[in-house]
C-alpha cells in the first residue's frame, strides 16, 4: 500500500527499555503539542497512518509508543518499522538505562517486570535488553537515562524533537567520569585522563569544569592545546560524513577520572568549537556533582 504524500506530520517512535523513562518522555512530547498514544501495538500503525492521512484534522506531530508490554503484538513491530521505511518517514527514540539504574527504579516503584516477572527483575533486564538490542541499533536517537532526573530527560527529548528549528544534525557533547561508566548512548568516547589534573591542586580540587581558574589551568597547558586542535579536526571531518549516512544525532562523550575538572572543561571548549548554524548541539555533564567534595580524581 503506497500512502499519500501530503500532510504528513513529523513522526516520532518511542520505544527501549522497560523503566527507561518512556512515560517522562511521551510526556515532553504531549507538552510539546505532540498527539501522543500509548502502547499501540506496532500491527496496528499501518491503519492509523491510513487514518491519519485521511483525516481531515491534520496532525503536525505524532508521537506512538511501542515496548516489550505489548507482549506478542510487539514482535511485528520490525515488520511495521519495513513498512513504514517504505511509506512513511519517521524517527526512533530509544529509551536506554544501565542495568543498576533499572534494578533500582522497579524496586523504588514496587513493580513487577513486564518479562520473567517470577524470576526477578534483573532476569527480566537482561532478557528484555537482548530482545532489543537489535531493534536499538535501528534507532535515530538514543538516550542513556541512567544518571538523568525526570526534569533532564524532558529537556532532552523536546531538545532532540520539540524544536521547530530543522538543524542537519543535532550533537550532545557529554562530560562524564569512568568511575561511573562509559555512557550507553555513546557515539564517539574520548578519553582525557592524560591531561594535567586540577584535583592535584589544593585550589582547584574543590572547584569544576564550570569555574574559570579550572578552565585556565587544564587549557593552558601545551599537551591540551594541542589535543583541541587535532579532536576539533576530527570532528570537523566525521560530521559531514553523519550527516551523509542519514545520523539524525551524534553523542560525543568526553571523559576523565570523576567527571568534574578536565572532561568538563574540554566537553565546554569543543561545544565552543562545533557550534554550526546547521547543528543543534547540546551540552551536558552528566557526573559534574558526583565527585564535588569526595576523595576522587
Amino acid at each position: 500500500m503506497i500512502l499519500a504524500k501530503i500532510n504528513r506530520p513529523h513522526l516520532v517512535i518511542i520505544t527501549g527499555m522497560s523503566g527507561a523513562g518512556k512515560t517522562q518522555a511521551v510526556r515532553a512530547l504531549e507538552d510539546s503539542g505532540f498527539f501522543c498514544i500509548d502502547n499501540l501495538p506496532p500491527v496496528f500503525v499501518p491503519k492509523f497512518i491510513e487514518l491519519l492521512n485521511e483525516s481531515s484534522n491534520h496532525l503536525d506531530k505524532v508521537a506512538l509508543v511501542m515496548d516489550i508490554r505489548g507482549g506478542k503484538f510487539f514482535q511485528a513491530l520490525e515488520e511495521t518499522l519495513a513498512f513504514l521505511n517504505n511509506n512513511y518517514p519517521y524517527e526512533m527514540l530509544f529509551l536506554d538505562a544501565s542495568d543498576e539504574a533499572l534494578v533500582r527504579r522497579f524496586k523504588e516503584t514496587r513493580r513487577k517486570h513486564p518479562l520473567l516477572a517470577e524470576q526477578g527483575v534483573l532476569e527480566g533486564i537482561i532478557e528484555e535488553r537482548k530482545r532489543l538490542e537489535p531493534l536499538r541499533g535501528l534507532a535515530s536517537k538514543i538516550i542513556d537515562t541512567s544518571e538523568l532526573t525526570p526534569k533532564q530527560l524532558k529537556q532532552q527529548v523536546v531538545e532532540l524533537f520539540a524544536d521547530e528549528k530543522k538543524a542537519k544534525i543535532v550533537i550532545t557533547v557529554v562530560s562524564f567520569g569512568y568511575k561511573y561508566g562509559i555512557p550507553l548512548d555513546a557515539d564517539l568516547v574520548m578519553d582525557v585522563r592524560f591531561l594535567p589534573n586540577p584535583f592535584y591542586v589544593k585550589e582547584l580540587k574543590s572547584l569544576t569544569g564550570e569555574d574559570e581558574r579550572v578552565q585556565s589551568y587544564v587549557l593552558s597547558s601545551p599537551e591540551t592545546g594541542v589535543f583541541v586542535e587535532k579532536f576539533a579536526e576530527m570532528l570537523d571531518f566525521l560530521i559531514p560524513y553523519y550527516i551523509k549516512e542519514g545520523k539524525t544525532h551524534l553523542v560525543v562523550a568526553i571523559g576523565c577520572t570523576g567527571g568534574q575538572h578536565r572532561s568538563v572543561t574540554l566537553a565546554n571548549k569543543i561545544n565552543s568549537i562545533i557550534k554550526n548554524s546547521d547543528y543543534k548541539v547540546i551540552i551536558t555533564h552528566r557526573d559534574i556533582k558526583k565527585s564535588v567534595g569526595k576523595n576522587s580524581c
